[in-house]
């Protein structure tokens, strides 16, 4: 790969991993509500599992919408559901102390598994593999793999760092309730697109 598609792949993976979707406004919420330490399974889970779906994409899951279209239609009413299921959780965990209710972040396989029905975690693999691997060779979708998952981490910390620092702003229960209903309609304008 010549240094000009490098640099073109490692831009479009920083961009469109620090731009807002359904896990950044799920890590800040998460930086607030729980802390940077609470929330590592998290940010590792986002981290792993969008490595394993542009691999497993890469070397061709992704084909199986062509041949299964009723499988696309299945996937995006699924994502639709679980993510209004997770804007409603995130528009009811109300704590700044940890002492109520006793909430928890979503864990390392909770966040591995949602990337399976996050819209923006789709559209970013099929984009990355089909612009940047598109011979589809192993070693090419391993690379951009790699490359995804070194600029990818950094970017989505970002996100939960932003949101633990928040919370020195957002001390009072009602600005927390606030935030997180913000974060709510967030994640459900994320859905939109879907419809």
């Amino acid at each position: 790969m010549n240094t000009e598609i490098l640099i073109a792949l490692v831009t479009f993976c920083f961009v469109s991993s620090i731009t807002p979707g359904p896990n950044n406004l799920m890590l800040l919420s998460s930086g607030l509500n729980f802390g940077l330490r609470r929330s590592l399974n998290h940010l590792f889970g986002v981290t792993f599992g969008f490595a394993m779906m542009v691999l497993l994409v890469g070397i061709g899951i992704g084909k199986l919408f062509n041949l299964f279209p009723i499988s696309y239609e299945i996937l995006k009413w699924v994502s639709i559901i679980y993510l209004s299921y997770l804007a409603y959780q995130i528009a009811n965990n109300h704590v700044v102390k940890h002492d109520c209710a006793n909430p928890k972040p979503l864990t390392f396989l909770q966040a591995v598994i949602f990337q399976w029905v996050n819209p923006k975690a789709w559209t970013m693999a099929i984009s990355v593999n089909a612009i940047y691997a598109s011979e589809q060779t192993l070693s090419a979708v391993l690379f951009v793999t790699l490359v995804f998952l070194l600029v990818n981490f950094p970017a989505i910390f970002c996100w939960l760092v932003l949101g633990k620092q928040m919370k020195r702003f957002i001390e009072s229960p009602i600005k927390v309730k606030l935030f997180n209903w913000l974060m709510a309609a967030l994640l459900v304008c994320s859905i939109v697109p879907m419809l």
